[in-house]
């Protein structure tokens, strides 16, 4: 309770409410919500809650959490830091990217017994090979953001981490949406488990979401119209590519705005840094890729920028999700290229929702016509070129 007080916790979220008694309880579960809505403090609170049960603390792990991204590992390992301040109860993050140093220390953690492991799943197996690792008391397997594990290509790693585990243990998938994939998952590992699903096809109520159609050259321009003048002192940027996160930090750059890029070259000091700066308003612009999209848990992001429209129309809801947390108001806005309606017109679809198209400004000119019932853009293979782009265009 002291460290719910410090953190500023005052009443329990939907999922809260629903999943730490069926945890309380010892039942399997499978829930999905929302990014934003609490999940994590949904775990993380009545685990620690049980384990406070077991007097002494064994010496082995006894809860693990697997994650997609190291961003992810370090929130969350942040969190149990916060909410069991006051217990003892000792976490650590195990993630690729860091130094030698790091490894020494997460196989100190493995040894000496932190009860919880917060892991990536390709550096788990790594100290899985060493032989050292002892999950024979474990109480608690956590998949979070368990559909995200699955696109990223874990499941293997995944299947086979649990294949290490004890057969006696309680379950816990937490997840954002809930394809087909993570069902066939969740009944391979839960024993008669529980289900809560929180409507996760739409972004949350308090989210002010508009769509500009813009040519390529434009979107520059358009962002520091957008931002220029205005009380926005967080905006996140999403690109869906690595190579156009490092062309639109430059692009703002000269434009003379505070951006700074987030990706997977740099090294994990390098996007801690990153992050921290972003976190204390040192930079206002944080440009993204969708790799980042749920691990980056900060309340005061103010306006979400699409720099293009996601492929995949649940990242749509992941990206939007960055804003408007903790009950606060956000603003989400999309730039359409001429060739993306159809994606867009999918995203409209799929969260049941018309989304509002703002005219450009006079001085930018006039951008392509948004097409309601745009058909897919198709490709052509030849000899020449793998992939070719065949849309027609005026």
């Amino acid at each position: 309770m002291e460290g719910l007080d410090s953190m500023g916790f005052e009443e329990a979220t939907p999922i809260q409410e629903q999943a730490i008694p069926l945890v309380i309880e010892g039942q399997d579960l499978i829930a999905c919500a929302q990014t934003g809505t609490g999940k994590t403090a949904a775990f993380i609170l009545p685990v620690i809650h049980k384990l406070l049960q077991k007097v002494p603390m064994p010496e082995t792990p006894q809860v693990l959490i697997l994650v997609p991204t190291r961003e992810l590992a370090i929130q969350i390992d942040q969190q149990i830091e916060g909410l069991g301040y006051f217990t003892g109860v000792s976490s650590i993050a195990v993630y690729g990217g860091g130094s030698g140093r790091d490894y020494d220390l997460e196989k100190k953690a493995f040894k000496s017994g932190a009860p919880i492991v917060v892991a990536t799943p390709g550096r788990l197996i790594a100290h899985l090979n060493m032989g050292y690792v002892d999950f024979s008391d474990l109480q608690f397997l956590i998949l979070d953001e368990a559909d995200r594990m699955l696109d990223m290509g874990f499941l293997p790693d995944i299947q086979r981490i649990i294949a290490a585990l004890n057969k006696d243990r309680q379950t816990l998938m937490f997840s954002a949406t809930m394809p087909s994939a993570i069902r066939t998952l969740a009944k391979q590992i839960l024993k008669s488990h529980k289900e809560i699903n929180l409507a996760v096809s739409k972004p949350a109520a308090n989210v002010l979401q508009a769509a500009y159609m813009t040519y390529e050259n434009q979107k520059v321009k358009l962002i520091q119209k957008l931002i220029e003048g205005r009380d926005l002192p967080l905006v996140l940027i999403f690109s869906a590519t690595k190579k156009g996160v490092k062309e639109i930090e430059q692009h703002l750059k000269k434009q003379k705005l505070n951006a700074k890029a987030i990706h997977s070259d740099l090294t994990q000091d390098e996007r801690g840094e990153v992050l921290r700066a972003f976190k204390s308003r040192a930079i206002q612009i944080l440009v993204a890729t969708d790799i980042v999209s749920r691990g980056i848990d900060i309340d005061d992001i103010s306006l979400v920028i699409n720099y293009n429209v996601p492929g995949d129309a649940e990242d749509y809801v992941h990206r939007v999700g960055r804003t408007a947390r903790a009950e606060k108001t956000g603003v989400a806005i999309t730039l359409i290229s001429e060739d993306e309606s159809y994606k867009f017109n999918r995203i409209e679809q799929f969260i049941g929702d018309t989304i509002r198209k703002l005219p450009l400004p006079q001085e930018l000119g006039e951008g392509p016509q948004y097409k309601v019932n745009a058909k897919k853009p198709h490709f052509s293979r030849d000899k020449n070129h793998r992939g070719s782009y065949r849309g027609k265009r005026k």
